[in-house]
C-alpha cells in the first residue's frame, strides 16, 4: 500500500448491511408466478449487487419490470427492520475511522430511500461523510460512475482511496475510478469470485481496515 489511505467507500447490502436474507426473500415473493417452483437463492446470489430492475428482466424474461420491482419494494420495506443488522465489527470499525479523521463514503446500487433507511436503523448514518445511489448516477456500477461520484463528493484522491465491495460490480467500478478495490470474504459469491474479477485486497474481517490507514488492529479482551 504505497500510499496512505484517506477515504475509504463502502458497498451497502453484503458488505456493511447484512441484507441477505432481506433480498433473497423480497426476490422470492416479488416473482411468485413468474419463475418456476423451484427458483430460489442459489438463482438470486450470482447476480446480487447488480441494478434491481436488471435483475429482474433477468429472472422474469420480461421487459417491462415496473410492477415487480414495486412488489419487491414493498416486501423489502414491509419486513426491512425484522431481517437488517450490521455485520460483525462493522459498526465500531466504522465508527473508528471516522473518528481517526478517515472519510467515509456509500456506493450503492440501492435506491435513496432504503439506503438511509438502512443506515439509520444500524447505526451508522452519523458517521457517512457522502452516499452515492442508483438515484443519483446515470451508469451504475460496474461502471466508474459511482465510485468516481463518491471521490468527488469527498474531495477525495483516487490514490489514497479504497472501494470495499461483495459484489464482482464493486471491484470493476473501483478498478475503473482508478480506486484501490477491497473484497469481503464474507461475500455470499465466495472470495474467490472477488478475487477473479480482479480485487487488490481481501478481507477476512472488518477490523483488518485498521492495517490500511496505519492503525493497530484492536483485540477485544
Amino acid at each position: 500500500m504505497t500510499s496512505p489511505i484517506k477515504t475509504m467507500l463502502f458497498d451497502l447490502d453484503g458488505t456493511i448491511i447484512d441484507t441477505n436474507e432481506l433480498i433473497i426473500r423480497s426476490f422470492i415473493e416479488a416473482l411468485s408466478g413468474y419463475v418456476p417452483e423451484d427458483f430460489g437463492r442459489e438463482h438470486i446470489i450470482p447476480s446480487m449487487g447488480n441494478p434491481l430492475t436488471d435483475q429482474m428482466k433477468l429472472f422474469s424474461g420480461l421487459e417491462d419490470v415496473s410492477e415487480l420491482v414495486a412488489a419487491y419494494r414493498e416486501v423489502n420495506l414491509r419486513l426491512h427492520d425484522e431481517y437488517v443488522k450490521p455485520f460483525e465489527h462493522v459498526v465500531e470499525v466504522i465508527a473508528k475511522l471516522h473518528e481517526q479523521g478517515i472519510q467515509i463514503g456509500v456506493v450503492t446500487t440501492k435506491m435513496r430511500l432504503t439506503t438511509e433507511r438502512g443506515l439509520r436503523y444500524v447505526g451508522l448514518a452519523d458517521y457517512v461523510d457522502a452516499v452515492v445511489t442508483i438515484d443519483d448516477v446515470t451508469n451504475p456500477k460496474p461502471h466508474a460512475e459511482p465510485v468516481n461520484q463518491a471521490v468527488s463528493l469527498l474531495g477525495a484522491d483516487p490514490a489514497s482511496t479504497v472501494m470495499v465491495g461483495d459484489s464482482v460490480v464493486d471491484i470493476q467500478s473501483a478498478i475503473a475510478a482508478g480506486v484501490m478495490s477491497v473484497g469481503v470474504a464474507w461475500s455470499l459469491k465466495g472470495e474467490h469470485v472477488l478475487k477473479a474479477a480482479g480485487a487488490h485486497h481481501i478481507i477476512y474481517d472488518m477490523r483488518d481496515l485498521y492495517s490500511f490507514v496505519g492503525l493497530e488492529r484492536e483485540t477485544l479482551a
